[in-house]
């Protein structure tokens, strides 16, 4: 009796032993799992949050007059008030022919308040090609990494590019003079060059449907076939969007913009979601085109 009594505690404290050990292993996995991705800003998105017009970080902001750098005119950075997340990734966005910075400024909010650093920038002049927009892009970025006073909260090697018609064709420019950058999101892009094979970066192209002025049939579509070597690439088509509506705040441009840098440039997998199955056609979506990362 006192032997089966005894055999009957051993099993059930090997039960126990076997479920402390199988605790303490997916703890730990999941301590691992946590840590895997060090680049993962704020909550598990949701469609509600990828569709917010803020984010769940404070955001301050700093005027950046003319005269503060070198290679680009001025701007104004949008950037997470707290630290306690550590660095961020960034993005320079620049407008298109004849525009202010006030078109594209609404990214910096609220790609800001989604965990990002913004740089969103007036051109030196309104009829400046993309060549010359590219080239600012990059050099805002470099100040913002090297000289601003937040560049503490950037890290440098999680850069990315946007940019409006003109500056569409100065973004898909800058991929190909830095090839180093993490992504691009060149939207309605006017550049009548629409060989980009040397594009390496992630990009996605957000083009309107009803684009007059960089009609979509012989800007975005092309130039989003012709990029073969970057790792992942997209183009989205808005439905009966003119050519400002990729500037234009809007939910559509916000989520897939925030779910693409989100990917690409804080390799957060938990937006693959958005972005994988690509998107079927709606109400806002005319077409989408993608290589769907992990999918």
């Amino acid at each position: 009796m006192r032997s089966s009594t005894r055999s009957a505690a051993a099993r059930r404290l090997g039960v126990l032993l076997t479920g402390f050990s199988l605790a303490v292993a997916l703890g730990v996995n999941s301590q691992a799992g946590a840590a895997e991705n060090p680049y993962e800003r704020g909550p598990a998105p949701t469609e509600a949050s990828v569709t917010a017009s803020r984010g769940t970080f404070a955001v301050s902001q700093l005027n950046v007059p003319s005269g503060s750098g070198t290679g680009f005119k001025n701007g104004t950075i949008y950037y997470p008030t707290s630290t306690a997340a550590g660095t961020f990734g960034a993005v320079a966005v620049i407008p298109g022919f004849v525009s202010p910075q006030a078109v594209i400024q609404w990214l910096g909010p609220r790609l800001a308040s989604q965990g990002f650093v913004v740089f969103t920038l007036d051109t030196f002049n309104g009829t400046d090609l993309p060549e010359a927009r590219g080239q600012q892009l990059l050099a805002a970025l470099d100040h913002l990494t090297t000289r601003s006073s937040v560049r503490d909260r950037v890290d440098a090697n999680r850069l990315a590019v946007m940019g409006h018609s003109m500056g569409g064709g100065g973004t898909l420019r800058a991929t190909v003079s830095r090839p180093s950058l993490q992504a691009a999101i060149p939207l309605a892009p006017w550049e009548p060059d629409t060989t980009w094979e040397g594009d390496r970066v992630p990009t996605m192209i957000i083009g309107g449907e009803d684009d007059v002025i960089a009609p979509v049939a012989s800007h975005a579509i092309p130039q989003y076939t012709s990029i073969t070597a970057a790792p992942e690439k997209a183009y989205l088509e808005l439905n009966g969007g003119d050519h400002l509506a990729p500037a234009s705040e809007s939910a559509t441009v916000g989520k897939y913009a925030l779910s693409w840098l989100k990917r690409f440039v804080d390799d957060d997998t938990r937006y693959d979601q958005f972005l994988c199955p690509t998107p079927a056609p709606n109400d806002n979506i005319s077409q989408y085109r993608g290589t769907c990362p992990n999918g």
